[in-house]
């Protein structure tokens, strides 16, 4: 399959020159291994690594989807896998990316203290559509649980995924998708109000 000339395949993990090459709206197709984990397991891990204990997934170069996937039906190695909210994670984010996480997968904005602390790691946060679980399902080429089984879906789960779709949503140069198009749309609607 060509990649558009505006789509990037990226290979996971992420190593530091992959991610310094990433900008803020960049398409990207990720394939490769990512690592499930909401808030229930983010603040697990947290804990983990206050206490100095190991983690049960390594974070070095690591990508975490935030999705908690729904149960697979017949046939099938995992059912809706979606993105959820990301600011869910926030308060978690800066700590999991001091100890080398390289990138996140989520929905929506991200506060001024995870934008800063993906600068200073060097690391990047991706979006995905909401509402399209099913097609990035497809996506998903193999599921394991790792760890928190308690949690049910929202235990963590390695994937293994093949052109999983996505847009840089935060560089690791202070680059807000989020914030750019506000600043657009408020710099069209000047235009407008002006014609």
């Amino acid at each position: 399959m060509s990649t558009p000339p505006d789509e990037h395949r990226v290979s996971l993990p992420l190593d530091d020159a992959t991610a310094r090459s990433l900008r803020v709206g960049d398409r990207v197709l990720l394939s490769g291994i990512v690592y499930t984990a909401r808030d229930a397991a983010h603040r697990r891990m947290v804990d983990t690594l206050e206490r100095g204990e190991p983690l049960p997934i390594p974070l070095e170069g690591q990508v975490i989807y935030y999705v908690g996937p729904s149960p697979a039906r017949p046939g099938e190695i995992i059912g809706s896998a979606g993105p959820t909210t990301s600011t869910r994670m926030d308060s978690f984010t800066p700590t999991l990316l001091r100890h080398g996480l390289k990138g996140m997968i989520g929905k929506g904005s991200r506060s001024a203290a995870v934008r800063q602390a993906l600068e200073e790691s060097g690391a990047v946060y991706f979006v995905t559509v909401g509402g399209a679980a099913a097609l990035i399902a497809r996506r998903i080429k193999d599921v394991e649980l790792i760890a928190y089984p308690d949690l049910g879906t929202e235990a963590i789960y390695r994937l293994r995924v093949e052109d999983f779709p996505a847009v840089v949503a935060n560089d690791c140069f202070g680059g807000d998708l989020y914030e750019s198009g506000k600043a657009a749309f408020r710099r069209e609607e000047a235009a407008n109000a002006n014609d």
